[in-house]
């Protein structure tokens, strides 16, 4: 599930499962249908 959050007066969608943060609500749903709630690859 995507959760809506606010900061600095910027709306970010959020992935629950790996806490990834999208500014549109499309990405962040494609990236979650995705998610294998693990930390992102490309963060070492």
């Amino acid at each position: 599930m995507v959760v809506e959050t606010e900061r600095d007066g910027t709306t970010w969608y959020e992935c629950e499962e790996c806490g990834l943060m999208f500014d549109d609500t499309e990405d962040a749903t494609q990236h979650e249908s995705n998610c294998d709630a693990e930390d992102p690859s490309y963060i070492q």
